[in-house]
């Protein structure tokens, strides 16, 4: 008879769990409390730039915004960094956007939507050094500076692909291309939509076979680990947007 009680409380127990789980949902929080916080790095052009006047521009925006909006929901932007952005991101925001790479070492502590990018790393240069770096091999060579972000999937490429090249770590990743076209470095690896974003608006930098990429990316946005029912949602809402035109016109938007 005590086992059968223990039975069925033990029972009890796992069906309250579970209620708990399905209760504590951040789709039903952010639609009660009307407010979806977005952590971004704001220093990624194309996808999420911080203006002077504190608001926020980019594909990553236009898309989180109208995402929001489907939740009923006003979003609150919050600054963050590449090396706090995970941090900043568990302790004060629902989603993470801004040209987020998709890496497994992100992917213990965090959900990853479905990635609505695939868009590998190519290097930019100035024009006339582009036939010098077309592999990772023309890059590895002690006298070839490569100049990186801090704390994002840009260096962990770069350290982890270029053993003999000086990696040089620059704070500002506004006007990190900058120092390229200064001389003070040869060459950045980024994304490669990035690279043709950054050949256009700075004449002198080009992007170097951005259609082959030197590694397979993808980008997505960053959920609370173990969230499934707010992924759903969010999987399903940026479906939603490619299969209706949605996606397409707030990429093209920014890419024309």
């Amino acid at each position: 008879m005590r086992i059968k009680h223990l039975l069925a409380a033990l029972a009890a127990l796992a069906l309250s769990f579970h209620t708990f789980a399905q209760d504590a949902s951040r789709l039903d929080a952010v639609q009660k409390a009307g407010k979806l916080r977005v952590c971004t790095p704001g220093d990624y052009k194309p996808f999420s730039l911080a203006k002077p006047d504190g608001s926020f521009e980019g594909i990553d925006i236009d898309l989180v915004q109208a995402a929001a909006k489907a939740l009923g929901a006003q979003v609150e932007m919050v600054k963050s960094s590449w090396p706090t952005l995970m941090k900043d991101f568990q302790e004060k925001c629902d989603v993470a956007v801004g040209g987020i790479s998709v890496t497994l070492d992100r992917q213990k502590t965090a959900f990853f939507t479905n990635a609505y990018m695939v868009n590998g790393k190519a290097p930019i240069t100035r024009c006339e050094n582009v036939s010098k770096f077309q592999t990772v091999a023309d890059i590895d060579k002690p006298t070839v500076t490569v100049i990186e972000n801090p704390g994002g999937s840009n260096e962990r490429f770069a350290r982890a692909n270029f053993k003999n090249a000086k990696i040089v770590i620059f704070n500002d990743n506004t006007t990190i291309f900058d120092e390229i076209l200064k001389g003070n470095a040869d060459v950045m690896i980024s994304e490669s939509v990035e690279t043709i974003v950054q050949q256009k608006a700075r004449p002198g930098l080009c992007a170097v076979n951005p259609d082959k990429p030197l590694g397979y990316g993808e980008m997505a946005w960053l959920l609370p680990r173990g969230d499934t029912a707010f992924k759903a949602w969010m999987d399903q809402w940026l479906h939603l947007s490619k299969a209706t035109g949605e996606y397409d016109r707030v990429v093209n938007h920014w890419l024309r």
